[in-house]
């Protein structure tokens, strides 16, 4: 789901030139040398896939090709997480072998594609067939029977239509940050929004939220109007628990080792145009009816997350059936508890899902 309000977007827009001009770049080579894979059975690859006719980006990771796939669908739309990642990943790929993806009109695949004639490809159907396309292509490449899909944000509807479609292909899904139905998730964060701001007498936020009706009702349904909301709840914390910002997340690519300056500019310019253009198409878009996953479910939710409901996931998750299914809280975390608790992330990923994984894992 998206999560970068419109003063976010500002703070990547106007990143000093120094940034433009890769002045990172010490700071990258150092980050790379101690994340490189260097056992002999290890792979660190980044390599082109055309899914659904859109050329897209892959990264993968890990420290032994017979432990099992991770894919990572990042969220947004358009909110990459591979520039991210390697704030957090590291101690996965001991046990994971950890797929990053720029999809369609995002990051590093935004400029393999003409934006014209990739707009109107850019439906929910098509995303939740590109990663299905994907995991049939790192099956084959990797020798695997199955895959673990995490979903995070707008990736966990990608991801649970995936599940719901393909659970043949799926050790698990993991669904973070699980967006449920669109416009009830809309309504739930605006009202808690508007709730802390009456709470703290922000006037200011109470007159920016009655301004929005009747979104998210009605035919118009814009970023803009999703963007205009959260600019408040990201203040009160719904995005990162007890902070008033995402600037600690938002600043993280400066120094990843898998994005040049140029990489940055096409994942902001990608992110306004992805998101732009895919989220009136994802109104209606909506997991309510969907009441049996042939596959475990294992969701991790942030106590304090708003921008994706979590006592909305929680509720879906109750009236779930499933070969196997668990909800795992982080007490501490709103949306981004890979980042905000990364222990605690990382043993839920050994605890709940690696023993699931069977065959596929590591012997």
């Amino acid at each position: 789901m998206r999560w970068i309000a419109a003063p976010i977007m500002s703070l990547l827009v106007a990143l000093p030139a120094a940034a433009q001009a890769d002045a990172y770049a010490p700071g990258k080579e150092i980050i790379a040398d101690i994340n490189r894979i260097v056992t002999p059975d290890g792979v660190q690859e980044t390599f082109e896939l055309t899914l659904g006719g859109a050329r897209q980006v892959v990264n993968v990771r890990g420290a032994d090709r017979d432990n099992p796939i991770l894919l990572f669908i990042h969220g947004g739309p358009g909110a990459v997480e591979m520039p991210i990642a390697w704030t957090f990943q590291r101690p996965w790929e001991d046990y994971f072998t950890v797929v990053q993806w720029d999809q369609r009109g995002a990051g590093r695949s935004y400029p393999l594609n003409d934006p014209v004639a990739l707009a109107p490809t850019m439906t929910f159907d098509r995303y939740r067939d590109d990663a299905i396309e994907l995991i049939d292509a790192l099956r084959k490449r990797y020798g695997k029977r199955k895959v673990v899909v995490l979903g995070h944000s707008w990736g966990t509807a990608v991801g649970l239509a995936v599940a719901a479609k393909r659970p043949d292909l799926l050790h698990a899904y993991i669904g973070m940050g699980q967006i449920i139905d669109w416009r009830e998730n809309e309504r739930a964060g605006m009202a808690w929004t508007l709730a802390q701001a009456q709470a703290r007498g922000d006037q200011e936020a109470v007159k920016g939220l009655a301004a929005l009706a009747p979104y998210p009702d009605g035919d118009r349904f814009t970023i803009q109007q999703a963007d205009e909301w959260r600019k408040y709840a990201i203040r009160y914390g719904s995005l990162a628990a007890y902070r008033k910002d995402a600037n600690f997340y938002v600043r993280a690519p400066r120094l990843s080792p898998e994005y040049s300056a140029a990489d940055r500019k096409a994942w902001i310019d990608g992110s306004l145009f992805t998101v732009t253009t895919l989220w009136p198409r994802l109104a209606d878009v909506s997991f309510t009816t969907l009441r049996r996953v042939e596959t475990p479910v294992i969701l991790f939710l942030g106590s304090h997350d708003t921008t994706t409901d979590s006592k909305l996931a929680a509720d879906w998750a109750g009236r779930l059936s499933a070969p196997r299914k668990q909800v795992v809280w982080f007490e501490h975390s709103a949306h981004l508890p890979m980042i905000e608790e990364p222990g605690r992330t990382f043993a839920a990923l050994l605890t709940h899902v690696l023993p699931l994984t069977g065959s596929d894992s590591k012997k």
